[in-house]
């Protein structure tokens, strides 16, 4: 460059400059640019030696752009950024010896002529709310997660195990000396990675960690997509926790929300004077359940936007997984709406083309881009094909979480006993659609919240039956064919509802009768990482066989998990009354001794002792429809899993 532009360049506060070229314009506006994070926003650089930070910021009806923050006085004019001369609707500059740390927004005026004060949308970092400016920042960091990534692809597939831990980070631990205190990313680490591999889990699920103003929200309001909250510390101490559950083959699941935003002064809505992320059409652009703007999936450049998100946390985050919310709010026009005040496409029907086609790049992207990693779609509807490839007409989605079998589950475990045979079948449904999909089934937070109650006080029945109940519902989990998802607190019984606001009640471990819940999760656990019928082919028909569906008068539930050799078949075992079932028969899959590898009544589960120690010999009486069967006893509110000797 020469010596007399640089020379323009040194009396201008805010430098020609750009990292756009026309193909990533072009690309950007087709909807198609899913690496958006490289170009726009604040990016430390250098110009010509000279050491600054590039912004650009897409706000195409804006009629002004400048950046302000601590360096200029936040005056709302010296450093106006230039509009490309381009369809782009971009607006660019290179401000020397801004650097890293700087706090910084973006001062608009809007198509409107109204002023308008935004924060960074690809900002990296964020103030601690309720301050909303940007951080100037970087994701760099001397990863040392090498060795994971090579084996992520083998470890973190659908035919291996797949048992979640799901954690808020704010309330799971709080700082003992001072509860109201939240912890940072890196004191949850030293606290976390060790429990998650004592109590067998392979996924650890993080909730929204994604910047947001309202911590009532638990992260699902989020203003800063590409900033992890501050709230916990920098970018690099998360970056910090992952490494560390990398580094003992635990996976990383984020959840993620692309279907909403807030409607927050300094995030996207109104962007620009216009409906820029958020449909125009209130009808389409409005969630009247959460009182939120839903994004406008058939502009390309917001499906660019989203799906740059996700590539983004995989990318610098090294997540191996994202858990999309609220798939159906984001599939139908008509969710939470009545007929009559909900938008349709442009055919007249309810399905939202644009959302289906962002979920399908997304997913397309992702397979395309990383090894290994799982997209989890929260779909509560009957969409077809959500876990079936793009190619053949599906959304691509790696699981589903079964929310009908949730639904089903908890109706029926919460019945009293003795009213649990008009409702046998309530168990026994899932069966008939459960390979439809490849589905994860969840006790997720949304469990127990807003009044309805923790997982133990669900359970019918005294003390001692409620945690049998509770311990049966979850061999039944563990033992059904699809992947597991545990909210914190459930694994050892947590009395109360979850409250954000405080930590789970850790003391209960002292009571035997929480101590056993939590054995009893970490047994299934290792049970379930350690026996292939349970997970080895977890979405396919060859995998599952009933004996006997149909004792309802009893209460009982016998099937048959396969593997890919007869050697592995299991069957289990499920008595949903109070009632020692003594001298029960029990129809075998084939001739062979079988022992009890799990049995939920043993003491040290905080059962009764109700457990057999030596092999079940087969005998030649036909029971089940099979020529083979054995005489067992069943424990009240028991659950028993047989392996062949």
């Amino acid at each position: 460059m020469s010596n007399q532009l640089t020379s323009q360049k040194q009396q201008t506060a805010v430098w020609i400059h750009s990292l756009f070229t026309a193909y990533d314009t072009s690309l950007f506006v087709l909807g198609k640019h899913f690496r958006l994070y490289e170009k726009l926003g604040a990016q430390l650089l250098k110009v010509d030696d000279t050491a600054g930070t590039f912004f650009a910021l897409w706000a195409p009806n804006a009629q002004q752009v400048a950046v302000m923050g601590d360096f200029n006085e936040w005056n709302k004019t010296s450093h106006q950024l230039y509009k490309r001369l381009d369809d782009s609707g971009i607006w660019e500059g290179f401000i020397p010896d801004i650097g890293k740390g700087e706090i910084y927004k973006y001062a608009l005026i809007g198509f409107d002529g109204i002023a308008l004060e935004k924060a960074d949308p690809f900002a990296r970092k964020a103030e601690h709310p309720p301050q909303t400016a940007s951080i100037v920042w970087d994701n760099e960091y001397n990863w040392k997660d090498k060795a994971w990534l090579k084996k992520r692809p083998k470890l973190n597939a659908l035919n291996q195990p797949i048992s979640v831990y799901e954690v808020h980070l704010g309330s799971w631990r709080r700082d003992p000396s001072d509860p109201q205190r939240i912890l940072t990313y890196k004191e949850i680490a030293y606290a976390l990675v060790p429990y998650v591999l004592e109590m067998g889990f392979t996924h650890v699920e993080l909730m929204p960690i994604m910047e947001y103003p309202y911590y009532p929200s638990w992260g699902y309001q989020v203003t800063g997509y590409f900033a992890a909250s501050s709230r916990h510390g920098t970018p690099q101490e998360l970056m910090y926790l992952i490494e560390e559950l990398h580094k003992n083959n635990i996976a990383v699941i984020l959840d993620w929300v692309p279907s909403h935003f807030p409607g927050d002064a300094h995030g996207l809505y109104n962007f620009d004077g216009t409906h820029l992320f958020e449909h125009a059409d209130m009808r389409k652009g409005f969630h009247p359940d959460w009182k939120s703007y839903i994004f406008n999936y058939d502009r390309p450049e917001v499906r660019s936007f989203l799906v740059s998100n996700a590539l983004f946390w995989l990318d610098k985050y090294h997540v191996d997984g994202l858990r999309v919310d609220a798939v159906a709010s984001m599939l139908y026009f008509d969710f939470s709406r009545s007929k009559e005040d909900a938008g349709t496409n442009i055919y007249g029907g309810r399905e939202n083309l644009g959302a289906i086609q962002f979920l399908q790049d997304m997913n397309t992207a992702i397979d395309e881009n990383f090894d290994g990693v799982l997209t989890i779609a929260e779909e509560s509807s009957t969409y077809p094909g959500v876990t079936h490839p793009v190619a053949n007409g599906g959304l691509g989605f790696g699981l589903k979480w079964m929310m009908g079998w949730m639904n089903d589950t908890l109706k029926y475990f919460k019945n009293d006993p003795i009213d649990r045979r008009y409702r046998h079948h309530q168990l026994t449904f899932s069966i008939t659609y459960a390979f439809t999909e490849r589905f994860m089934m969840p006790f997720s937070h949304d469990e127990v919240v807003h009044g309805k109650s923790s997982m133990i006080y669900k359970m019918p029945g005294d003390e001692w039956q409620k945690f049998a109940n509770l311990r049966t519902l979850y061999t039944y989990q563990f033992t059904q064919p699809s992947s597991k998802l545990l909210f914190m607190g459930n694994e050892f019984a947590q009395n109360g509802e979850w409250n954000f606001t405080r930590s789970l009640d850790w003391n209960l471990l002292q009571y035997p009768s929480h101590l056993g819940m939590q054995e009893t999760v970490r047994t299934l656990n290792h049970l379930y990482r350690s026996e292939p019928a349970l997970y080895i082919n977890n979405y396919s028909y060859d995998s599952f066989e009933w004996i006997n569906a149909d004792d309802e008068l009893h209460s009982i539930y016998i099937y048959i998990r396969k593997g890919l050799k007869a050697k592995d078949t299991l069957i289990v075992i499920l008595n949903l009354t109070p009632v020692l079932r003594q001298n029960y028969r029990i129809g075998l899959p084939f001739k062979a001794k079988w022992k009890e590898i799990f049995n939920s009544d043993a003491k040290q589960f905080f059962g009764s002792g109700e457990v057999k120690d030596t092999p079940y010999l087969p005998e030649a009486v036909q029971c089940n429809f099979r020529e083979f069967s054995i005489n067992m006893s069943i424990p009240a509110l028991g659950s028993v899993v047989l392996k062949q000797v």
